[in-house]
């Protein structure tokens, strides 16, 4: 996680990564998923973010949105998370 900062208005943000483990089902067959994906908090939630150890699990809701305009990479926005 990197630290919290702040933008020039003065509302916190925090960029992270979120690491995804889970068993699925695909054509019929289970299959372990794991991946990782960039995310960023903005607001109340960068400052709850900020605050959490690294390893503790969560559950977040969001969207998924490019980096920047001139970026094929992606980032989940997170409008909620739960602890």
């Amino acid at each position: 996680m990197e630290p919290l900062r702040f933008t020039p208005a003065g509302i916190p943000v925090v960029n992270f990564r979120l690491a995804h483990s889970s068993s699925q089902i695909e054509a019929g067959i289970g299959r372990l998923v794991q991946c990782e994906i960039a995310a960023i908090a903005v607001g109340q939630l960068a400052e709850q973010i900020s605050k959490r150890r690294p390893e503790q699990e969560c559950m977040v809701r969001g969207f998924i949105a490019a980096r920047s305009r001139n970026s094929s990479q992606i980032v989940l926005h997170v409008n909620e998370i739960r602890f």
